[in-house]
C-alpha cells in the first residue's frame, strides 16, 4: 500500500503533521502484533507511534486515528490508560512529563539516582506483569518502547521474552533511529516500516504553522539546518537560529571561533560541527553540501585532515550525554576544528576531561 496517497481523516490526521498522517492511515491496516517505526531522528518516529498507540485503543477509531473524544483518547492524553504501557528512558519521561513508577520517581527526587538515558532492566520487566494483567478498557493493550535503541542488551532480552509470546490483546509499537542496533531477534518479530521523508512544501508549510510570525526565508533556514527533518528543525526555530548566523558558521568554525555556539546544548554543538565537517568534506571531492550554500564552505581543508577530524566528531559523539564542563567541551572542539582546518595532518581531538 502506498501510504503517501491515503488520505487520512478525523482528529489525530489532524493533529499530526500531513506526512504522518498519511502513514498512520496505511499503518492501521497492518494486522501483526507489533510494529517498528524505524528512520533517521526528526522525522516524527514518537508523534506516529504514540497516535498507533491511541488509534488501537481508541473506543471509537476513525480511518485516520483516534477519535480524540472518548475515554480511552482522554486517558492516554493525561498519561493515565491502564491498558498503555510506554517505555521511555527515566529523563526522556521526565522531559516529556510521562509519569515514572513510585520507587524509581523517589528514588531520582531524593538523588539516590539519576534519570536513566537508558531503558532499564527494571522497566522492561513490568512488560511481563503488564502482559499477563486483565484489559482494563476496551479490546487491546499496547506496550510502545521510544527509542527502542535504548533499550541495554538486559532490557532487550527482557522485553523479547514477552514479544515473541504475547497475550492474545497485547500489541507493541517500538520507533528507533537506530534499527540495526536492535537484536536481530526483536527486528524479526517485528513489522518493519521505513518513516518517509516528508515533500519540502509540506514540510515548510508545517513549520511555519509551528512558529507564528515566521515566513518561508525562515522555514527554509530551519530545515536545510537539520536536513530536512521537520521535528529537527522546529528545535532549530526555538533556538532563535537565523540565516545570517548559520551562513557565518562554518567559516567561523574553522577559524576556531565558536561564540555562534556558545548558548546551544553540547548535542546541538557537536551536532553543527558534524554537518561543517560533512559540508567540507563535499566541497574537498566537488559534491554539492547539504547543509549550507556552496557560498559558506570554506574549500582550504585538505581530505586527510576532514576525514581525520570526521572520525574524531564521531568518538566525540559517543561521550556528548556524560557531564563535562560545557564550555571546556566546546573550546576542545573549536581547537580540533581549526586545527583540522589549517593542518595537512589532524592530531587526535583534545581531551574533554
Amino acid at each position: 500500500m502506498n501510504t503517501d496517497t491515503q488520505q487520512a481523516t478525523g482528529p489525530d490526521a489532524n493533529r499530526l503533521p500531513p506526512w504522518l498522517a498519511r502513514q498512520l492511515t496505511g499503518l492501521l491496516d497492518q494486522r501483526g502484533h507489533a510494529l517498528l517505526l524505524a528512520g533517521p531522528y526528526g522525522l516524527g518516529q514518537y508523534e506516529l507511534a504514540l497516535a498507533l498507540a491511541r488509534a488501537w485503543l481508541c473506543e471509537h477509531p476513525t480511518s485516520g486515528g483516534a477519535c480524540g473524544q472518548c475515554g480511552s483518547c482522554h486517558a492516554v492524553d493525561v498519561r493515565t490508560h491502564a491498558d498503555l504501557l510506554v517505555l521511555l528512558p527515566e529523563q526522556l519521561a521526565l522531559d516529556l512529563d510521562w509519569p515514572l513508577d513510585e520507587k524509581t520517581r523517589d528514588k531520582i527526587e531524593k538523588k539516590e539516582i539519576k534519570p536513566s538515558k537508558w531503558i532499564r532492566v527494571e522497566a522492561a520487566r513490568a512488560v511481563v506483569d503488564f502482559g499477563q494483567t486483565t484489559r482494563s478498557r476496551g479490546r487491546t493493550k499496547v506496550v510502545m518502547v521510544y527509542p527502542a535503541d535504548r533499550l541495554n542488551v538486559e532490557s532487550a532480552n527482557t522485553l523479547l521474552k514477552t514479544l515473541e509470546e504475547p497475550a492474545g490483546d497485547l500489541r507493541f509499537v517500538l520507533a528507533t533511529e537506530s534499527a540495526q542496533s536492535l537484536l536481530p531477534t526483536i527486528r524479526s518479530r517485528c513489522l518493519s516500516h521505513a518513516l518517509a521523508w516528508p515533500p519540502e512544501a509540506e514540510a515548510l508549510a508545517w513549520l511555519r504553522a509551528q512558529v507564528p510570525g515566521s515566513d518561508t526565508s525562515h522555514a527554509q533556514v530551519w530545515l536545510r539546518a537539520s536536513g530536512g527533518r521537520p521535528s529537527d528543525a522546529l528545535n532549530w526555530a526555538r533556538t532563535g537560529l537565523t540565516a545570517a548566523q548559520w551562513a557565518q558558521l562554518p567559516k567561523a568554525v574553522a577559524a576556531g571561533d565558536g561564540s555562534a555556539l556558545a548558548g546551544w546544548t553540547p548535542a546541538q554543538q557537536l551536532d553543527s560541527l558534524q554537518k561543517c565537517c560533512h559540508d567540507m568534506l563535499a566541497a574537498a571531492v566537488g559534491a554539492a553540501p547539504r547543509f549550507f550554500d556552496v557560498a559558506h564552505v570554506p574549500t582550504g581543508p585538505t581530505l586527510s585532515s576532514l576525514q581525520a577530524w570526521s572520525k574524531d566528531l564521531l568518538t566525540a559523539a559517543r561521550t556528548v550525554e556524560h557531564s563535562f564542563s560545557a564550555g571546556l567541551l566546546l573550546e576542545a572542539w573549536m581547537a580540533r576544528a581549526a586545527q583540522a582546518c589549517r593542518a595537512p595532518r589532524a592530531g587526535l581531538m583534545p581531551s574533554a576531561r
